[in-house]
């Protein structure tokens, strides 16, 4: 639903234009794909979205190679339940945090998107900086702009038409054969990636099955589907009309400057609106929308509109600015984009919420486990004045090196009594386990049931402590 019919004037252009959207832009009048052919902006954003992508490219093929203490710095192994965040090991054992993390994350997002609307999709998502950063651009490469790539799509099946086609979906491929192999390292490890590589086909035939899927996926995605996964597949755009609101930052058309449209001339005399209807804003569009019609489903807010209408603003003698990032309320009031105390309170919210995610991660104790006391068993008697109980202690070690770990009851007059060794050695990324005994005067014994707290002991440092249950007799 268009958002520009607010005002009288812009309501009166709306209902003038004949090319008012009323169709999904990549459907034609028969219900069959429209493939768009986005021409390549050029402009100061679509500058500095390249420089963010280098970045984006840098750290994404680079990170699932590199290693601290000969642990990945980043995987997430989904086979084996093992989780590495900046060298950081997560067990299933951790999934409570990966709860707490993820339900924090989703209110990061509603917020986020209240308060910035699209800026994710523009900026940060594989997606559009995959397609439109280096898959389009390659396209562009071997095919050329929009109008050379329509030219060749409509000419007959000649050398120039098989040559040009070929090459481009082999470079697709293999660009997607790439993607591939790095995204799969994200999930078993560079080193187990390795060994796919070089070793024999018949050692790892899963794995590399992995891969020719995945490249198969990739490839598909991009050379295929293309803006069809904004439009149609990924559901953050149809949470636009629940999230945003008028004040939500966005790439918008300035409609109040903007209409009523007419055709550049001049000796035009200025009757009309800022807008001269050169469909630039258009051409751009990697989803083929026109953001004339306001803040739509398929807008990713690439800011490819804005470099284009700023070129042309700049070629007729206008202000740029016509399209820009802006708020509705800030185009209905003609007030320049700024940081409003809404937008200070949503990003207070986004500091809060990131600084909860952090310590959650990082309060995270280096190793856990459960202590089970014996079943079927009761409390036994030793001498005249002591009572005990059995148990047993499962440890999981999350670090990358060994742990030698001691118990000591932390809250009562008594002891823990070792079955075998003093100290419960656990290798690196390992689980140990041992049996003991707590041993307590009668005299502390004042109800069926007690609660206990065991401190995990690395040398005199204590790493954690767990909680367990001591039966005493019926008082």
């Amino acid at each position: 639903m268009p958002k520009n019919h607010r005002g009288r004037k812009n309501k009166a252009a709306v209902m003038a234009n004949s090319t008012f959207r009323d169709t999904i832009a990549t459907v034609d009048g028969q219900g069959k794909r429209n493939w768009i052919y986005a021409k390549q902006p050029k402009g100061r954003w679509y500058n500095i979205r390249s420089w963010v992508s280098l970045l984006y490219f840098s750290v994404f093929f680079s990170l699932p190679f590199i290693s601290i203490n000969g642990r990945p710095l980043f995987m997430l192994n989904v086979v084996e339940g093992k989780f590495i965040l900046f060298g950081a090991i997560f067990w299933p054992q951790d999934f409570f945090i990966f709860g707490l993390a993820m339900l924090a994350f989703i209110l990061f997002i509603v917020v986020f998107t209240m308060a910035f609307g699209r800026l994710f999709c523009g900026w940060m998502c594989p997606q559009t900086i995959f397609m439109e950063l280096l898959f389009r651009r390659l396209e562009y490469w071997i095919e050329g702009d929009a109008a050379a790539q329509k030219m060749l799509q409509q000419s007959p099946w000649n050398t120039n038409k098989i040559m040009r086609k070929t090459g481009k979906h082999i470079a697709f491929y293999a660009l997607s054969f790439l993607i591939a192999n790095i995204f799969l390292a994200y999930v078993i490890g560079a080193k187990a990636l390795g060994k796919i590589i070089t070793e024999p086909l018949s050692a790892h035939t899963g794995g590399f099955i992995a891969i020719i899927v995945f490249s198969g996926v990739f490839y598909g995605v991009f050379a295929f589907m293309r803006e069809q996964i904004c439009t149609i597949v990924c559901p953050y755009g149809r949470l636009q009309g629940v999230l945003l609101d008028r004040n939500s930052i966005l790439v918008a058309y300035d409609y109040e400057r903007g209409e009523p449209r007419g055709k550049f001339r001049k000796d035009d005399s200025r009757a009309h609106g800022d807008c001269i209807d050169c469909m630039q804003c258009v051409k751009v569009c990697p989803t083929g929308i026109d953001i004339r019609n306001g803040t739509q489903l398929e807008c990713v807010n690439c800011t490819a509109c804005i470099d284009a209408c700023d070129f042309m603003m700049e070629q007729t003698g206008r202000p740029k600015g016509l399209i820009r990032y802006a708020s509705e309320n800030g185009i209905a009031s003609k007030q320049k984009l700024r940081f409003t105390p809404r937008l200070k309170v949503y990003s207070g919210v986004l500091v809060v919420l990131l600084t909860a995610i952090s310590f959650m991660l990082g309060s995270r104790k280096p190793v856990s486990g459960t202590i089970m006391r014996t079943a079927g068993m009761l409390y036994q008697e030793r001498g005249t004045d002591s009572l005990s109980n059995l148990y047993r202690i499962k440890l999981l070690n999350k670090t990358g090196r060994d742990i030698p770990l001691g118990l000591k009851l932390e809250n009562e007059n008594g002891v823990v009594s070792m079955i075998g060794n003093a100290v419960i050695h656990i290798k690196a990324e390992g689980q140990g386990e041992g049996t003991f005994f707590i041993v307590l005067p009668k005299a502390s014994v004042h109800q069926r049931k007690s609660t206990l707290y065991i401190g995990l002991y690395e040398h005199n440092k204590r790493i954690t402590r767990l909680r367990t249950t001591f039966l005493g007799p019926v008082q």
